[in-house]
Formats: structure tokens, sequence, C-alpha cells
């Protein structure tokens, strides 16, 4: 009786042993099961970037294929990265430094105000990049593919440029290139702030378009050569906006800046009237600026058309740069 019980124990505890094994055994299991998870989560998160834009928050795929670009600004950085992309806004007038893309290779997908949804669709794109000219249609975009706004804050324009400049690096895996870029610009900028702060001298930023003028300044569309490049504004009372201050040529006389720098947005679209006729009148030849040639004609497919990318950066600071020496 005793044998037989001291059997049916050793039995019970091999059972128990066996038993703790198993338990032993499932719970490592259940640890690489969790180990596993983790690192395909890790895995899943590092194929998308979240862009946190002006108008949501987007999930992007890295390295994106098939990608369509309204804004130029965003166009002309993803050149320069040498990205490549699919479909572009041919519809507008593009700026004559991106005018390869105007290549059969590109798809035209529309002009800056109005998408062709119907050639987007047939991309079958992976992202969609937009900036204000497009906002209206963000929602219908976004059914297509991830969308994201790069605009430019004319108030914190150095801040939102590198921050685009940045988002667009980490989806394309060009943080190092983008990086080195954002540096020799800041550099420059430096360059010209030295300049422009032993000078006393003030500047008025005027847009000429069918023989009207409107004047721009600081927080405004080009206000960043007041904002950022240093350059003392003729008016500090202009009024902040996108499209300008209408104003009239005694307007430019009373100010009698020192520098005018001049955007002619007919020259840029393919306008009839030219901006340096425009500007050929006696109050404007009166002014200091017009006396000591110091009329600056700024590139309008980099201010107008484009702006807020790494080329037309590095343009704008060189012409601001010329135009004050």
């Amino acid at each position: 009786m005793v044998k037989k019980f001291s059997a049916f124990l050793v039995v019970c505890l091999l059972a128990m042993a066996l038993a703790a094994c198993g338990s032993s055994d499932s719970t490592g299991s259940s640890g690489n099961t969790s180990d596993s998870s983790d690192k395909n989560n890790e895995e899943s998160s590092n194929k998308t970037v979240t862009v946190n834009h002006k108008l949501d928050k987007t999930d992007v795929p890295k390295n994106p294929e098939n990608v369509v670009v309204f804004d130029y600004g965003a166009l002309e950085t993803l050149d320069k990265l040498n990205v490549p992309v699919k479909g572009v806004a041919k519809g507008s007038a593009l700026p004559e430094y991106l005018s390869k893309y105007e290549g059969s290779e590109y798809k035209n997908v529309g002009s800056l105000i109005e998408p062709d949804f119907e050639a987007i669709n047939e991309l079958q794109p992976e992202l969609i990049i937009i900036s204000g000219r497009q906002s209206d249609a963000y929602k219908e975009l976004s059914k297509i593919a991830p969308t994201i706004y790069v605009g430019i804050n004319n108030k914190n324009y150095m801040d939102s440029f590198t921050k685009n400049a940045k988002t667009l690096g980490k989806i394309f895996d060009k943080k190092d290139e983008v990086n080195q870029e954002l540096d020799d610009i800041k550099q420059s900028i430096q360059n010209l702030q030295d300049k422009t702060s032993e000078s006393d001298k003030k500047g008025l930023i005027v847009l000429s378009t069918g023989g009207k003028i409107s004047a721009y300044g600081p927080g405004s569309r080009f206000g960043l050569i007041h904002d950022v490049f240093g350059v003392q504004p003729a008016d500090e009372n202009i009024e902040a906006s996108t499209h300008g201050q209408k104003v009239t040529f005694e307007y430019v006389a009373e100010q009698d800046p020192d520098y005018l720098f001049v955007i002619d947005r007919d020259k840029a679209i393919g306008g009839d009237t030219v901006a340096s006729e425009v500007l050929d009148n006696e109050l404007v030849n009166g002014t200091k600026a017009a006396k000591n040639d110091h009329i600056v004609y700024l590139n309008p497919n980099v201010w107008y058309l484009s702006g807020g990318g790494l080329l037309s950066m590095e343009e704008m600071i060189k012409e601001v740069k010329n135009g004050l020496d």
C-alpha cells in the first residue's frame, strides 16, 4: 500500500514538474511574441512619416512613388534633392528653372487653381503635395492619396521654410542633404544680414501688374526682404497681406526709398505690360532709388511663381545681395 502511494506521489510530482516547464515555455513563447509584435510595430512605423501641417495630421509612406506636386517651392526642393516626381501642375506657368517638368514624362495634373482629379486618379499617387492655392481641394485630394500642405507662413517665413524642407527630407530619406542645404542658406542669410545691419538705407517692395502697383511690407508675401534679410522698410505701416496694398506712384515718391524692389507679375504670367515701363515716370524717377540706380527688378519666376524652396531661397538671397551692392 505504501509502495503504491509512493509511486502515485512520484507520478504527481512529475506531472507538476512538466506542467511548470510547459508554463515556463508558454511564458517564454508569449514574451517572444510580444517582442516580435513590438518589432513589427516599430518596422511599420519606420515605413511611414506622420506630418503635422496646417490642414491636418497625415501619415505618409516613406519614399513614396508616383508623387504629385502642386507647390512649385516643394517641386524645386525635390529637384534639388534628386527626388523623382510623376505629376506636376502644368496648367499654370512653370518657372523657367523648372521647365524640364514640361516634359511628357511628367503628367499634367491640372493648374495651381484647378486640380485635374481624373488625371491624378490615373496616376494612383502615394503622396500629393499642395499649398495655399489648392487648400480648398484638400479633402477631395486626400481621398485619392495622403496629402500634405507645405505653404509658407509669411509672418514666420524661416520657421515654415525650414520645417517644410526637413519634412521632405524625412519623407524621402534626405535628412543629411537637407540639413547641409539649410546650413548653407543660414550662412548666406547671416552674411546678408551683416551687410544690411550696417546700413541705414531703406527699401520698398512693389509688385507691378496691369499698369498698377501694390506695396508689400514686413510680414507680407515678399516681406522676408525686411523680416529675414534685414532691409529696413521705407514704410512700416503697410498692411501685411498676400496681395499687397494698392498704392500710387505719388505714394512711392512720398516714401522716397533708397532701394525699390520690383516684382513684375505680368512677366511671370505672360501679361502685356512691362514693369520697367510702368515705373518709368517722373514721380518714380525722382526717388533716391532711381537716381542712384537702385531699382532692383527681382526674378518673378522665383518670387511670384515659386518661393519657399531650396533653389528659390538661394536665388532670393543672391538677388537682394546683388541689388544692395
